[in-house]
């Protein structure tokens, strides 16, 4: 060590120990209690699926069995065809398949620049494909349709159901011109198997009206939109229910800087409990029971999610 570093390290041990600033005294001061609470599970679903679920007046939820035809109208073949394949990604985990080119359009997607206008002169034009027949049970009835016709956001929908033979696929209510060989009206005769708890009978959707006006979508994005449209298509959701504040696609026209890019596992999860409901054999009598067991459904398939994978 040389002379200098060495008067440096002495003039270092000579120096007294430095005692620390002494703060001085501070009355005490109680903070307020602060108590965050988290909503349970349950209630955060609950919520979701209420206000998401619009079923037909007096029937449970329904849902497309087997295979569906989706078609565009109004869009460039190369967008309608994205368009197309995005809801077929996001319908074939739920069990569905697309039918092939060609097919009769069950679920429509129309795009235009007046959806108002389209609404109403589809509705007094074309009213029984509303209103399916007059028969009560098929669909929302004549409030909701004005309500369709009514509504001032940039996507509207229809959907139309048809309550069938789970064992069967049959039809299971008479629809007016049902007659027989003589012109005597007649009604589908099901095999009832006996239970007080369960049915037979499932609601299948078998219309999916969407009117999209273009200048409400112009900002959404390619992407999101066709995850949007997806989601109404393959479940009936309530057009005039809101969203904003749920972690979910459906929000995007009530805060699109806060909603996701896309469909999210909170939507997936609505749509796989779904279809796995209503395709138990052991569908519940009550139709407001499909839409709890859905719920019930959605709450374990969460709480697996944030539990994580087993060891």
């Amino acid at each position: 060590m040389t002379s200098i570093a060495a008067l440096f390290v002495a003039a270092a041990l000579a120096l007294p120990a430095q005692e620390p600033p002494q703060e001085p005294d501070q009355p005490a001061v109680d903070l307020p209690t602060v108590t965050i609470e988290g909503r349970r599970l349950e209630e955060l679903v609950a919520d979701f699926v209420s206000e998401a679920a619009a079923p037909s007046r007096g029937r449970g939820l329904a849902r497309w069995n087997g295979r569906v035809c989706v078609g565009v109208v109004n869009l460039r073949r190369e967008a309608a065809q994205a368009l197309v394949d995005r809801i077929t990604d996001v319908m074939l985990p739920l069990g569905l398949e697309p039918k092939p080119p060609g097919c009769r359009a069950e679920a429509i997607i129309i795009f235009t620049d007046d959806g108002q206008g389209l609404a109403a002169r589809l509705a007094e034009e074309h009213r029984r494909a509303f209103r399916t027949g007059g028969v009560p049970g098929l669909d929302r009835g004549n409030e909701a349709l004005e309500a369709f016709v009514a509504s001032e956001r940039p996507v509207r929908w229809w959907h139309t159901s048809m309550p069938v033979d789970a064992n069967t696929g049959t039809r299971a209510v008479r629809m007016p011109g049902d007659t027989d060989s003589f012109g005597n009206p007649v009604a589908p005769v099901l095999r009832v198997l006996p239970s007080r708890l369960n049915s037979q009978i499932r609601d299948d959707l078998t219309k999916a009206l969407i009117i999209v006006d273009v200048d409400g979508v112009a900002d959404v994005g390619f992407a999101r939109l066709a995850d949007y449209l997806a989601f109404v298509s393959l479940a009936q959701i309530d057009l005039e229910a809101g969203f904003a504040g749920h972690d979910s696609v459906l929000a995007i026209f009530e805060d699109p800087e806060a909603a996701p890019e896309g469909l999210t596992e909170w939507d997936r999860s609505y749509l796989t409990s779904l279809y796995c409901v209503l395709d138990d054999p052991q569908r519940p009598r009550n139709p407001d029971a499909v839409t709890g067991r859905v719920a019930d459904a959605m709450t374990q398939d969460r709480q697996s999610a944030q539990d994580g994978p087993e060891e």
